[in-house]
């Protein structure tokens, strides 16, 4: 079941989280699927107005997924979290600024990433189980999100309350600080949905209702008080300074989470009440502290304490009562060419090293979608729309991504040692070739000492998918040099999977191949057999590819002429996916099983089968399936 449902349904834009054992907690790929969804239906007459739901009664969302981002910071790799909360703001931006009707319905808990994802909406409701907080400061964020602004324009001095102690709001609450517009009990809720779906906005108003009273009303005079203060050092005076129930109950809360947050968030909510900012400029100052909080804030100490080791004992970098001024200030200053710009990223400059069957076709689609391409290869070949280099080092200068398609490891090692000392910093290498385990870590450690991203990516699909741009990709390298890649990867092929850390793409693809390899034997074999037994091979593959049989050799690539979809058999076996790279495929897989101990009998068998066929028997440059002929001019031994 997919993490995030999108469709239209009557007039509306309908939008449905759908994670709710994680409490629909936002990922990296949930977002992007969101902004896709909106920036299709801006435009779209048949979509009126944008509906945001969720699955589930205990929480619309409770905040971003932020696993990854601990992952990769703790390695000392802040560019994927960098990457995330940029491409998150910007998603939050254009909520906040949709041209069409856009309605969240917000049950249970709605805390950090999903108050970006439901409360910049033009209409959002609430209901008896909704409960609203900001409470990143408690893991060493500040409010973000674009929430920042919300609590800077809360009545009085809510936005400081609310955004240092991570109050929670229910129904009333919600609406009285702008988080929520209306409240309408949630059984009503999909009555209103297809109410909605046909057209009908002012159903919201007529289901609207008065919440039950909340907690911060009462409050107010107190906390517009306590939270009077310029810095947050003066607002924990004013507390200490009061003998009250309230003023206790608050410095415990203000103590369990990060000073640094929390003066920082009294800053950022102080500087958007000054004039009239918008959310472009709350979120480019909420950056400004996001881009640092992994260096040099305290979140990865925030996420160790509460969700990884689960102690409760944060070591912030300061105390509550010695947060010095200038720390505030520096988590604030400008980012200068690293400010949120909320651009996406449109066109790249790639270099591509290894123009062959594969590589010249891949790079020509890279070309085509408007990316700058430059070209090497050492016989000098070239593709469409690629611009030729005189050598590897001239063609990696500048890039944004440097793409490789080589034969084998050691050639890989070679051209890794030649390019990576004249890429740019930051710049990510991509190897899409099929090479050892071991050779793929190697480069990617020396990528990485050389502070570069990297990519394993080695490829399934053949000359035709490459050229056809339907390629399978099976991606290693940091959830940073993934997410870095992964747009060309979606320009190159149909999927992308980002399988684990360096050398996990290239295991996945030589433990597929060593699959694709014994099945497709044992495909020929069957069919040699079922020659002999006088069964008609149309007959035999009517059975066999709707029964127990099925596999990709038999169903999409048989290697029977004049039988199932046209294949290499029914072209004389010219090679789609050569034998004797089948042969190099299963080789590697049994120089991995070596390498790790695992025994691979059928694979071992493939191996010393193509071996044969490749080297003594006449196989190389055919197809791998021309292995049918072989078993059929053979009898058993």
């Amino acid at each position: 079941m997919p993490d995030i449902s999108i469709r239209i349904q009557g007039v509306a834009g309908r939008i449905t989280l759908n994670r709710p054992k994680a409490l629909n907690a936002l990922t990296y790929d949930m977002a992007t699927a969101i902004e896709a969804a909106i920036d299709a239906w801006r435009d779209d007459p048949a979509v009126q107005l944008v509906v945001i739901d969720a699955e589930g009664d205990r929480a619309f969302c409770a905040g971003g997924d932020i696993a990854d981002l601990y992952a990769s910071g703790t390695k000392g790799d802040f560019a994927y979290g960098r990457k995330f909360w940029a491409d998150e703001y910007r998603l939050n931006a254009k909520l906040a600024e949709y041209p069409k009707p856009t309605v969240s319905l917000m049950q249970g808990f709605t805390m950090g990433g999903g108050v970006g994802v439901g409360c910049h909406l033009g209409t959002r409701i609430v209901g008896d189980s909704s409960q609203i907080a900001m409470p990143e400061c408690g893991i060493g964020l500040v409010p973000d999100v674009g929430g920042s602004l919300i609590l800077a324009r809360a009545p009085g001095r809510l936005g400081e309350y609310l955004g240092t102690t991570a109050g929670r709001m229910g129904a009333a609450d919600a609406i009285l600080a702008g988080f929520a517009d209306a409240y309408i009990p949630e059984p009503e809720w999909p009555a209103l949905i297809a109410a909605l779906e046909s057209g009908d906005l002012p159903a919201i108003e007529k289901a609207a209702q008065t919440p039950a009273d909340g907690t911060l009303e009462p409050l107010r005079g107190q906390i517009d008080a306590m939270f009077a203060g310029e810095t947050l050092g003066d607002i924990v005076n004013l507390l200490k300074a009061e003998d009250s129930e309230f003023a206790a109950r608050t410095l415990k809360a203000l103590n369990r989470n990060s000073p640094l947050a929390m003066g920082c968030a009294v800053e950022m909510i102080h500087r958007l009440r000054q004039g009239t900012p918008d959310i472009r400029r709350a979120l480019e100052l909420e950056y400004r502290f996001t881009y640092r909080a992994m260096e040099k804030g305290d979140f990865l100490e925030g996420i160790r304490a509460a969700i990884i080791d689960k102690d409760r004992n944060p070591q912030w970098k300061h105390g509550l009562d010695a947060l010095p001024s200038v720390a505030v200030s520096q988590m604030l200053l400008p980012l200068g060419a690293d400010t949120l710009n909320f651009e996406e990223e449109t066109t790249m400059q790639i270099a591509f090293i290894g123009l062959g069957n594969m590589g010249a076709p891949m790079a020509a689609n890279l070309a085509t979608a408007g990316h700058d391409v430059t070209g090497f290869d050492t016989a000098g070949v070239t593709a469409e729309g690629v611009t030729s280099a005189a050598t590897a080092e001239e063609a990696v200068k500048g890039a944004d991504v440097v793409i490789t398609m080589l034969p084998n490891g050691q050639i890989l090692r070679s051209v890794a040692a030649q390019i990576i000392p004249h890429m740019d910093k930051g710049a990510a290498l991509v190897d899409c070739s099929t090479v050892d385990v071991e050779s793929a870590r190697a480069v990617a450690e020396q990528a990485t000492r050389a502070g570069l991203l990297a990519v394993d990516a080695p490829v399934s699909g053949g000359v035709g998918g490459a050229t056809a741009g339907t390629l399978t990709f099976m991606c290693g390298g940091s959830p940073a040099a993934f997410a870095k890649a992964e747009p060309l990867f979606d320009i190159m092929g149909q999927k992308a999977v980002h399988c684990g850390d360096a050398g996990a793409g290239q295991s996945a693809k030589i433990c597929n191949n060593m699959i694709l390899g014994v099945t497709m034997i044992a495909t020929c074999e069957a069919f040699a057999l079922a020659d002999k037994l006088g069964l008609d091979r149309q007959k035999m593959f009517d059975v066999v590819s709707t029964s127990s049989g099925y596999s990709w050799s038999m169903n999409a690539y048989c290697p029977a002429p004049g039988v199932g979809p046209t294949s290499p058999a029914d072209n004389d076996y010219k090679p789609g996916f050569a034998a004797e790279l089948m042969l190099k495929d299963l080789r590697l897989s049994q120089q991995a099983a070596e390498a790790v101990d695992a025994d691979t009998p059928m694979g071992q068998a493939a191996a010393a089968l193509y071996e044969a066929f490749v080297e003594s028997e006449g196989g190389k440059g055919m197809d791998f399936s021309a292995m049918l002929p072989r078993f059929e001019k053979r009898g058993r031994d």
